[in-house]
C-alpha cells in the first residue's frame, strides 16, 4: 500500500504533500508524488507552470515540479504521467482525473491527498480534479482546504 499525492505545484498541492509526508513517516508507507500533465499549453499557463511567452515544454515542467516536491518530500517517489488530449470531448482536466485514478489504483494506494478548495463540495468547478478524484471508493481521502 502507499500514499499518493497528485501534485501540480500549487499552496494547496504543497500542504496536502506536507500532510500527506507526516502520514508516510507515522505508518512506514511509501509516498508517491504524481503529477500528471496534458498537452495542452492553456492548461500549463493557467496552473503557472509556464509564463506567456515561455515554450511549451513537458520534460521542463516535469523538472520544475520534482524540484518542488523534492524540496518538500525528498523522500518521496515522484512520478510524472503525461497525457495526450486523444478524445475530443475529454477536457485536460479529465484526462488528468482519469489518470490519477489509474495510478491510484496501480500503486494499490491506501490513501490519496488531495490540495483542493472544492473537493467533496457539492457544486465543484469543471477545473478542479478533487471531486472527481475524491469520488473514488478503493482508497481513502485526505482533503486539505487551506494552506499553511
Amino acid at each position: 500500500m502507499s500514499l499518493l499525492v497528485p501534485y501540480d505545484g500549487s499552496e494547496l498541492a504543497t500542504s496536502a504533500l506536507e500532510k500527506a509526508t507526516e502520514f508516510s513517516e507515522l505508518l512506514d508507507e511509501e509516498l508517491v508524488v504524481l503529477t500528471v500533465i496534458p498537452d495542452d499549453e492553456d492548461y500549463a499557463r493557467e496552473r503557472g507552470w509556464i509564463t506567456e511567452g515561455e515554450p511549451f515544454d513537458q520534460a521542463a515542467i516535469a523538472d520544475g515540479i520534482a524540484k518542488r516536491s523534492n524540496a518538500v518530500a525528498p523522500e518521496a517517489t515522484f512520478r510524472t504521467e503525461r497525457v495526450d488530449s486523444d478524445e475530443p470531448t475529454a477536457t485536460a482536466t479529465t484526462d488528468v482525473v482519469r489518470e490519477i485514478r489509474l495510478v491510484a489504483g496501480e500503486i494499490e494506494a491506501s490513501v490519496v491527498f488531495i490540495g483542493s478548495e472544492n473537493a467533496g463540495s457539492v457544486i465543484a468547478p469543471l477545473s478542479s480534479v478533487g471531486s472527481p478524484v475524491a469520488n473514488d471508493q478503493r482508497y481513502d481521502v485526505y482533503v486539505v482546504r487551506h494552506t499553511g
